[in-house]
């Protein structure tokens, strides 16, 4: 796709940004009142900040997720993937089959909420950890605040990924992509709001997004 109708696609991604901005506000209102969720789970993010600005920046394992995140995103779209490189200093990774999801899926999607959600997964049906949920929402506190503390920091720098698929393109994705996974998966985990209700709110939201600015042009 050129650059110019990215450009194009990403100007009508932007009413969608601002919509699920407005839903995930709704979102965390809603859950508000679920102590047994966000206490542990603003506990786990504080402990990472407090690690991220004291102690040294463990950015081998930030580079493999985000290698890794890569190397997943080319298997689901039907790639291969040939060769992958990690070093504290950058990595790379090289796949039979490349598009913009594959080039921007690490800058939104988390892969170490992923894993520490598969494997409590897999450790409540081993051992029945389902029944100690707090610690699922530390780990999860902790493993978000990674991913959004990092992700900034390597943004800072110039990046190949966001400069092959356009600079305004690029951000509008991670953008729309770091609001939707909490704005999906709020719901889902504390099942204080039903997914086609946040799905509902979504298209609310946008919808008086574009009316405005009908209005407006």
């Amino acid at each position: 796709m050129a650059r110019w109708l990215k450009a194009l696609v990403a100007v009508f991604l932007l009413p969608l940004c601002v919509g699920a901005f407005q839903t995930l506000a709704r979102v965390i209102s809603a859950s508000g009142g679920m102590a047994t969720f966000w206490l542990p789970f603003l506990c786990g993010a504080a402990c990472w900040v407090v690690v991220f600005w004291l102690l040294p920046r463990p950015m081998w394992l930030y580079v493999f997720g985000h290698e890794l995140t890569h190397a997943l995103a080319a298997w689901l779209c039907g790639g291969r993937v040939k060769r992958m490189r990690v070093s504290a200093r950058g990595g790379h990774v090289l796949v039979s089959k490349t598009n913009w999801w594959v080039t921007l899926a690490p800058y939104f999607v988390p892969i170490y909420v992923v894993l520490v959600l598969v494997g409590f997964g897999l450790g409540h049906l081993l051992w029945g950890w389902g029944r100690h949920p707090e610690w699922l929402y530390l780990f999860l506190g902790a493993a978000y605040a990674f991913h959004v503390t990092l992700t900034w920091q390597v943004l800072q720098t110039r990046q190949p990924d966001i400069t092959s698929q356009g600079w305004f393109f690029s951000l509008v994705i991670i953008v729309l992509g770091n609001l939707l996974v909490p704005m999906l998966g709020l719901g889902l985990l504390t099942g204080a709001v039903p997914l086609g209700t946040v799905l509902g709110w979504w298209w609310q939201e946008t919808a008086r997004v574009w009316l405005w600015l009908s209005r407006v042009i």
